[in-house]
């Protein structure tokens, strides 16, 4: 068997990150890999950890802790059932290891630090596909990413509306 591999998947409970995870999950994830699902919260925001871990993020948070709504609001989310499901059952069927961690600050700056303090093989995030006038003003989060990140990335663009 391979080495199991640290995925990190950027999370913001959007449609596309959602997207990006499913993807992960049925492209990239294999038995026994570790995915960790990346959260970061606004720095306005201001939950009963956020002091403790502001600088680090917080530590990592097993599954099944993750899943309680008391140790989410204390990072500041709302556990979102259909994420819930999916990393259930990535981890039940594929055996993966899941865990989540909260960081506060600038979504760019936080996701490529995360990289190099979890030390992933790969990475995970959607795209919210800004028209170029907003990309510019805005700043692209995944295109950010891509250029800085120290490991693959891949960008899962927001699913076709049909």
């Amino acid at each position: 068997m391979a080495k199991a591999r640290s995925v990190g998947v950027a999370m913001d409970y959007s449609a596309t990150s959602k997207s990006a995870l499913k993807w992960a999950i049925e492209n990239l994830i294999a038995e026994g890999d570790r995915i960790v699902i990346i959260h970061v919260v606004s720095p306005k925001a201001d939950p009963t950890n956020k002091q403790l871990f502001e600088d680090t993020g917080s530590p990592l948070i097993p599954l099944v802790e993750f899943r309680e709504m008391d140790v989410c609001k204390k990072y500041g989310l709302t556990p979102d059932p259909e994420v819930l499901d999916m990393l259930d059952t990535v981890s039940r069927q594929k055996k993966a290891v899941v865990v989540a961690k909260v960081y506060w600050g600038d979504a760019r700056d936080k996701i490529c630090d995360a990289v190099d303090h979890l030390k992933l093989h790969s990475l995970v995030l959607g795209s919210r596909g800004l028209g170029v006038l907003k990309r510019v003003l805005l700043g692209s989060v995944s295109n950010y990413v891509v250029q800085n990140a120290t490991c693959p990335v891949t960008v899962v663009k927001e699913p076709s509306k049909r």
